[in-house]
């Protein structure tokens, strides 16, 4: 994923800085993170299969509002997510939400080995070969995949 900006560095000239995400889902919850500590209602993450994946997941648990996937020129799409609050305390349904598996180190479980998020409070989100599901589908349907974040 490359974002393109142009920044005046002396009068005149311009440079061109190109930023590369190397983990796209680390990126994903990332935007997720700021926009919860920031209070945003809505934020908007570029699209991909397995963002779109975990986005579905996070509304069928109750974690967001609602999202909406949109084209874009660039053909990458864009996902709108909107943030669910608390509406009399304005705390935010995620408390908290963390990377497991990353590039570097794959975390692959076996469906006898599947992490229990807080007792069964939370939710792993696990990439099985039957899709992008929580830990307790992953046990239900007897497989097991790459543990892709815990959700809280």
């Amino acid at each position: 994923m490359f974002f393109l900006t142009l920044r005046p560095q002396f009068e005149g000239f311009n440079s061109l800085c190109i930023m590369v995400t190397t983990d796209p889902i680390a990126d994903y919850l990332t935007r997720l993170r700021n926009a919860i500590k920031a209070k945003h209602r809505i934020v908007e993450i570029p699209a991909s299969n397995i963002k779109k994946a975990m986005t579905k997941v996070l509304h069928d648990k109750g974690y967001i509002q609602n999202y909406k996937f949109e084209e874009t020129a660039n053909h990458q799409g864009l996902i709108k997510i909107a943030l669910k609050y608390n509406p009399t305390t304005k705390e935010p349904a995620i408390t908290k939400i963390s990377r497991v598996s990353t590039p570097g180190l794959r975390q692959y479980v076996g469906v006898d080995n599947i992490p229990r998020v807080l007792n069964g409070l939370g939710v792993a989100i696990i990439s099985t070969s039957k899709g992008v599901m929580t830990d307790k589908e992953a046990r239900t349907l007897n497989v097991g995949g790459e543990v892709l974040c815990y959700v809280y």
